[in-house]
């Protein structure tokens, strides 16, 4: 098994590189759908949300408005740092699990936004940043979200810088340019990922 740190910035299109991970026979973890879990209707999590916040946030079917919870919590550190609170220990928990069950051959990726923001960087053999410059990821944010420049920007702001994650990455996939592009690229990560992985396994290289 080779493990997989991937991060990279918001509407950097780092859940697209894990879907393409996925389709070339990758195990992928997802954080950002284990916090979704962690908050669901009926879950424990759930009611700590609504009892930090409020019940104006909850929708109309009963689940959390989380357009409105992010531009709370992107807009205030300590509100933001008080959901964390709530659903990272349900995500450190399951995502653990989850990787734990993954078959000892795989390239199991762990798609997770806050890697460099957590200090996770030494959980992984291998950490995989996808890069995007600001004005990308802004314009992305703009046509795929609805969300104001001034909400993108902070989201923007609330999350490490560029510099900061590339300082920490082995790999780095460029996303600037079109999907094509991009499918070139995953494939040659994960053909790389895929024999680094069997290479050491066939040397008895001690992995995760």
């Amino acid at each position: 098994m080779i493990t997989v740190g991937l991060t990279g910035g918001i509407a950097s299109g780092k859940s697209e590189v894990a879907r393409l991970l996925a389709e070339h026979g990758a195990v992928v973890v997802d954080a950002d759908a284990l916090a979704r879990e962690a908050v669901a209707p009926g879950t424990p999590g759930h009611s700590a949300v609504v009892e930090e916040f409020g019940d104006e946030l909850l929708a109309a079917d009963g689940s959390l408005d989380r357009a409105r919870l992010g531009r709370i919590v992107f807009a205030d550190a300590a509100r933001r740092e008080a959901l964390e609170a709530i659903v990272h220990p349900y995500v450190a928990r399951r995502s653990a699990e989850l990787m734990a069950a993954a078959p000892t051959d795989a390239v199991v990726v762990y798609d997770v936004p806050l890697l460099f923001e957590k200090q996770l960087q030494d959980d992984y053999d291998v950490v995989v940043v996808v890069d995007a410059d600001d004005g990308t990821q802004v314009r992305r944010l703009l046509a795929h979200r609805d969300l104001s420049e001034a909400d993108a920007q902070a989201r923007i702001a609330a999350q490490a810088t560029r510099e900061q994650r590339l300082a920490v990455a082995d790999r780095v996939v460029r996303n600037d340019g079109d999907l094509r592009a991009l499918r070139d690229l995953v494939a040659a990560l994960y053909a790389d990922l895929d024999r680094a992985g069997r290479n050491d396994a066939a040397e008895g290289v001690p992995r995760s």
